[in-house]
């Protein structure tokens, strides 16, 4: 069975606190795509709708959506917000992970 991917409180107030300024029914698509400077890279994108494959994390106002086959990749992930002195942005924590770049967006399996 796969595991799941989890949201951080304080990704979920971040989260819920961005939707709040969008359009009715805005969700947070975060998916998994080729290239970065480590082979894949995190995409977060707002989306209206949702396919029926995708996984939905909802949670106090915040909607996150991850498709299929980019949950293959953040299996067992947490995704949270940091807020330090380099900057505020969402980090995924993935256990998958065997290598990272600097800004975090981007990793190898």
């Amino acid at each position: 069975m796969l595991e799941s991917v989890t949201v951080s409180d304080r990704a979920v107030q971040k989260v819920a606190e961005i939707l709040k300024k969008e359009p009715e029914g805005t969700m947070l698509r975060v998916s998994v795509e080729g290239g970065g400077c480590s082979g894949f890279q995190y995409k977060f994108d707002m989306e209206k709708a949702k396919t029926d494959d995708d996984l939905v994390i909802a949670r106090n106002g915040a909607v996150v959506l991850i498709d299929s086959v980019s949950v293959n990749y953040m299996a067992g992930s947490e995704i949270d917000f940091v807020d330090d002195l380099i900057g505020a942005s969402f980090k995924i924590k993935n256990p998958k992970a065997v290598a990272a770049c600097g800004c975090g967006t981007s990793f190898a399996l």
